[in-house]
């Protein structure tokens, strides 16, 4: 007769020492192969759901069943944004260190909520994020909070902003107090993240005003200037403006400095969002970009877009950091006792309780590759972008419709109607063979390709151009026949 105790125990060492090697062979044959596959699958709505039972399984089944599923069917239903050939978004990348690293931070499986909960969690992302700061050379007044992505980071910011704009919101909400309906300023090529901000804060997302961009996709600081003054006149509450370093479609750069002057003059919140170019100014060669950095009151970089951390990592740096403390600090009795004034409680700096250890693929990574590991590569990337770039502007169908900026580059078929483009990356996306984006410029669909994958070679960019170009020549021809 079995023992209770082995039917209820978890897998037994033995076997899952050898699950953990068969692992280790799939993973190493899926970066092996990841270059034969397809980049995005030819499947149809509901086929994943229809290949699998749809009532949940009341025995446990074999390792082997499972794995044989995720070949036969999760795998084939995959876009794989790691592929080389994965040229959309910005560069979204897999790296072997990074792999391993979260095989690592799995099992411990720790909650980094407060220092007694996870010393190690806790004290390697205050460690992580201040070599971040270091490479931003920002002042030691930043320090920073580890969270998934930028949207969350803003809010978080916004948040701290409209406390200090409308004291006592934290306890008293915005309701029934006479308050003035508060502004927030952003380029009309920013993420939408200010926007959801707005509206979980009670700020309302009408209240986010997008300000037109000049002909390099810049905010124009003389009409934000203008929309200030005039919101100011007109009974608003000006609380911040939103300035990009590296806007979603072009990765064109705000003046900064410029706003920031501005923001003091009006005693406005400056938040930078710097999900993408942000992480550029640890490049000697893109400096600039961080100028006016240090008059932020918070900056937003996310090393799952740029510093080779696989998704999810995004830091907040805000000056003076007791600033979001003050706004989220909130102690449940049952943590009493594992709070240590002393120390740093993460959990204190943000809406979450439960956080994961994300800072341990930080360290590794970025010990494995060092800062000069690093800036070989973006440069790498940087290279392929302005080669790509110089393939558009040589060519006599296509033209570029921006600056190429970082390893953003966008370009349209130069006698083509919206719907001829958006059709060469739908046809392409189809196909298989590359996976592009679209997106609107000035009214126009133009097409977009963002380079950052580590494993996106010159041969690759060639390969696509010329799929591109064929997959071009290709429609014209069957829209004449």
């Amino acid at each position: 007769m079995k023992d209770r105790d082995d039917e209820l125990g978890d897998t037994p060492p033995e076997i899952f020492r050898e699950q953990l090697h068969r692992m280790a062979d799939w993973i190493a044959d899926y970066r092996g192969k990841i270059e034969t596959l397809r980049v995005a699958p030819d499947s149809k709505p509901g086929a994943i759901r229809s290949a699998l039972p749809s009532q949940p399984p009341e025995q446990g089944e074999p390792f082997e069943e499972i794995l044989a599923d995720v070949d036969r069917v999760i795998l084939p239903g995959m876009v794989h944004w790691s592929h080389p050939m994965f040229l959309a978004y910005f560069g979204w990348t897999t790296t072997a260190p990074g792999i391993l690293s979260e095989m690592i931070s799995v099992p411990l499986n720790v909650n980094a909520m407060t220092w007694r909960t996870s010393p190690a969690a806790t004290e390697l992302e205050t460690l992580v994020i201040d070599w971040l700061r270091q490479w931003m050379r920002l002042p030691r007044n930043f320090e920073g909070v580890v969270y998934d992505t930028a949207s969350v980071g803003i809010m978080h910011a916004l948040a701290v902003a409209r406390e200090e704009a409308a004291p006592s919101t934290r306890k008293l909400g915005l309701t029934g107090r006479d308050l003035p309906r508060f502004r927030i300023y952003t380029s009309d090529q920013a993420h939408t993240s200010a926007e959801k901000a707005a509206i979980a804060l009670g700020l309302g997302e009408e209240n986010v005003c997008r300000v037109p961009s000049d002909n390099e996709f810049r905010i124009e600081t003389s009409i934000l200037r203008k929309t200030v003054v005039h919101d100011r006149e007109s009974g608003f509450k000006p609380l911040a403006v939103v300035a990009t370093v590296g806007t979603t479609s072009t990765a064109s750069v705000d003046p900064v400095a410029e706003i920031a002057r501005l923001c003091r003059e009006e005693k406005m919140w400056l938040h930078i969002d710097g999900a993408y170019g942000g992480g550029f100014a640890i490049m000697p060669e893109y400096e600039w970009i961080a100028e006016g950095w240090s008059e932020a009151d918070s900056i937003i970089i996310n090393p799952h877009k740029t510093l080779f951390v696989p998704l999810d990592f995004s830091v907040l740096f805000v000056r003076d950091v007791d600033r979001l403390r003050r706004v989220f600090t909130l102690v449940p009795e049952v943590l009493r006792a594992d709070t240590i004034e002393t120390e740093k409680n993460y959990m204190d700096y943000g809406i979450q309780l439960g956080r994961r250890f994300r800072a341990l693929k930080a360290w590794m990574i970025w010990r494995a590759f060092g800062r000069e590991g690093i800036l070989a590569l973006m440069r790498e990337h940087l290279r392929l972008a302005r080669l790509f770039g110089e393939w558009v502007g040589a060519s006599d169908d296509f033209e570029l419709s921006a600056p190429v900026s970082m390893g953003v580059i966008c370009f349209r078929a130069k006698h083509g109607i919206d719907a001829f483009n958006s059709r060469i990356v739908e046809s392409i996306n189809q196909s298989g063979r590359a996976y592009l984006n679209q997106t609107k410029l000035r009214g126009q669909t133009v097409i977009r390709l963002g380079l950052g994958n580590i494993l996106t070679t010159e041969k690759h960019l060639r390969d696509a151009w010329e799929l591109i170009r064929e997959t071009a020549r290709s429609l014209a021809s069957s829209s004449r026949a």
